[in-house]
């Protein structure tokens, strides 16, 4: 059996590689895909012969039909995972390059799927992006709570969500819409997502190295651990959907767990672990672009939903800062 991977030149993608293949007896076949070839993920070599690298430009249909041809050459194909998306600043700077990558290719690319391999589990990453600002103390719920999106990405994310989960209504795929919080702390470059920062401030200091943050310290974020967040996108290709419609849910999204910071917090956190020198190489420079985005998104979730269907719960964020020194900067 084979799994597709899209987007998988990022770090949510490579995590998700290496856990998919080290978790499952007999390991799967894996086909990583990006707009180019992405890296090997870090496994022992006697599993590395199960992933096939390919680089593809999903806006593209000639590249996307050789890209599923492929897929499913050898193996049939048990799983999507689509993680391809331009990211929040990026869409919000280029409006054309956000609805080609993000609406456009993912539509695409599930009419493809629902036509060729009807029926199979794809699991979308979408964002709590899809959430508006709400009065002072709201929940934000899956059900309960109207999404008015205030970027593009947000908006993009929301009608993909919407697209999936009626398709999976029909029974044309068996889909999982999962709304990340922002993911900390990624390894790597900054990316384009407005909420890099989140990681940068802790990566880059760790590093020796200095980083701005272009936000108020008082901003609230939900955020969660990488490696939680792979072990629950793992569980979501595994989960009996079924399970949605017996216990009421309208849609098939989840809010994953995340737990909700101030910028303050995560800083606190980075000097417990790494010392006031370290903290002190944290530097404020406001971005108003980027605070405007960044106070457009939601800060507390109800994950009940997630609890009830078995996903994991997010662990304390100095673990999570713990963990990238033990796993990163010490290696």
């Amino acid at each position: 059996m084979s799994i597709l991977i899209t987007g998988a030149g990022g770090f949510v993608g490579q995590g998700l590689a290496a856990a998919l293949l080290t978790s499952s007896s007999p390991p799967p076949s894996l086909i990583l895909t990006d707009v180019t070839e992405p890296p090997m993920p870090s496994l022992p070599p006697d599993l590395q012969h199960h992933v096939r690298r390919l680089s593809a430009d999903l806006t593209d249909t000639q590249s996307r039909q050789s890209l599923l041809s492929s897929a499913a050459s050898n193996h049939d194909l048990r799983a999507v995972y689509l993680l391809h998306g331009i990211m929040s600043s990026g869409a919000e700077a280029n409006l054309n390059l956000g609805l080609s990558v993000n609406l456009d290719s993912t539509r695409a690319l599930l009419d493809d799927l629902r036509s060729q391999h009807p029926g199979i589990r794809v699991v979308y990453t979408s964002s709590c992006a899809v959430y508006g600002p709400q009065p002072e103390g709201t929940l934000f719920s899956e059900d309960a709570t109207v999404s008015v999106p205030l970027s593009s990405y947000g908006t993009e994310k929301l009608m993909c969500e919407f697209l999936l989960s009626d398709y999976s209504r029909r029974g044309l795929l068996d889909g999982v819409v999962c709304r990340l919080p922002t993911v900390i702390v990624r390894p790597g470059k900054p990316t384009a997502a407005a909420s890099s920062f989140a990681s940068g401030i802790i990566r880059e200091p760790l590093a020796g190295k200095e980083a701005l943050l272009p936000v108020r310290r008082e901003l609230k974020l939900w955020n969660c651990s990488a490696k939680v967040v792979v072990r629950n996108l793992v569980y979501a290709g595994e989960i009996d959907t079924k399970r949605f419609a017996e216990k009421g849910y309208l849609n098939r999204v989840v809010n994953l767990p995340g737990r909700t910071m101030t910028v303050q917090q995560m800083l606190d956190a980075l000097e417990r672990v790494g010392g006031k020198e370290v903290r002190d190489r944290v530097k404020e420079e406001r971005d108003e672009v980027i605070e405007k985005i960044v106070y457009g998104w939601a800060v507390a979730y109800d994950t009940k939903r997630a609890r009830e269907l078995g996903f994991t719960e997010e662990q304390e964020l100095e673990q999570t800062v713990r963990d990238y020194v033990e796993g990163y900067v010490n290696k």
